[in-house]
């Protein structure tokens, strides 16, 4: 297969998943033990981590390596720069010291390879949300010292939402240090997979993408970003699908709090698609679909939709070619391949 031809971008992919080795073998204890309650990270990553399938030994074989295969990889794809992040469920599965610990060596693992490939590696700060506290001092280490772009939120904890006030030093010091949060997803938690889980439909294909929208929302509605108005969320896959769903949103928001039903929605200083137009960030990670990112790009501006790969999870060349080919200004294919990706995280 030929390499995508030069453009006069540099392709920067901004969703682009790692997890160091020791933090996979502390996954394989964890589901030979049979200690977590926990049916989607089971399911996933013992597939991940014992299946025999091409598709299970490519994650295995790609997920930890920062050097030889992913470089190799970026070269026959035409990728020229990975913003990199620690891959679901991350540190949000282990107790709560062992998860900070854990962070800590997945920052320091990063910042070395930026260090070894600054050209070719950027990345984003992991976190152990189950310590706010500590959290919030390892995204100021991880900025100040070690260069990290950003924040990666691996969804929910435990299936415990970031909405709830007690996290919200997260959100404080992601502001204070102006850097993105990228919400990425994790596996429904027991309470909502079981009907997903059944029939197939608990992983990439659709039960993300409605568990990390539905924390997204409830991060907004929960008014986080009116009490943090500067903060930018990162939201991949296109949005987890919350851009095609925006006016119904807003009319339904509108009507509930009229309605006063619920206590838990209150009037936001801004509407929800006021949020999504100022706070909210999308990468296509995933969905090499031209009319989604075109219609993205109209509804919220197209300094607010990036590119993603989704390595190693979806590595297919042709997709860089087919976006390549985009019918669209040449402004924005540039904004969306490489300017904004080097304004959101001042490369």
């Amino acid at each position: 297969m030929t390499r995508p031809a030069p453009q006069p971008y540099r392709r920067i992919a901004t969703e682009e998943a790692w997890a160091p080795a020791e933090l996979l073998q502390r996954y394989r204890k964890l589901i030979a033990g049979n200690t977590l309650d926990d049916p989607g990270f089971n399911t996933m990553w013992g597939f991940y981590l014992a299946g025999t399938s091409e598709r299970a030994r490519h994650i295995e074989r790609c997920m930890s390596d920062l050097d030889d295969i992913r470089l190799q990889h970026m070269e026959e794809a035409g990728i020229d720069m990975q913003v990199l992040a620690l891959t679901a469920p991350g540190v949000h599965v282990l107790p709560r010291e062992e998860a900070v610990a854990f962070a800590r060596v997945a920052n320091d693992e990063l910042g070395d390879a930026v260090r070894r490939h600054p050209a070719k590696y950027a990345a984003l700060a992991a976190i152990a949300p189950q310590d706010p506290e500590a959290a919030a001092r390892e995204i100021e280490r991880s900025v100040q010292t070690l260069g990290l772009k950003g924040v990666i939120l691996n969804s929910h904890v435990q299936g415990e939402y970031l909405s709830d006030r007690k996290f919200w030093p997260i959100f404080e010091a992601a502001e204070a240090m102006d850097v993105p949060i990228y919400l990425h997803p994790n596996s429904p938690p027991k309470s909502m997979i079981g009907p997903m889980l059944e029939c197939g439909l608990d992983g990439a294909i659709f039960g993300f993408g409605v568990e990390t929208g539905m924390h997204a929302l409830r991060l907004i509605t929960s008014g986080v970003f009116d009490r943090f108005p500067k903060l930018q969320l990162m939201l991949g896959h296109m949005g987890e699908a919350l851009p095609f769903w925006l006016y119904r949103l807003e009319y339904m928001h509108r009507a509930t709090v009229n309605s006063k039903r619920y206590p838990a929605v209150q009037p936001l200083e801004r509407s929800i698609g006021q949020v999504f137009r100022e706070n909210i960030l999308i990468t296509n990670s995933g969905v090499a679909w031209e009319p989604a990112i075109r219609f993205t790009q109209q509804q919220l501006g197209a300094d607010r939709v990036l590119y993603a790969m989704d390595y190693p999870y979806q590595y297919v060349i042709d997709e860089v070619k087919t976006l390549d080919a985009m019918d669209m200004p040449a402004a924005d294919k540039a904004a969306f391949f490489e300017g904004n990706a080097r304004r959101v995280f001042r490369l």
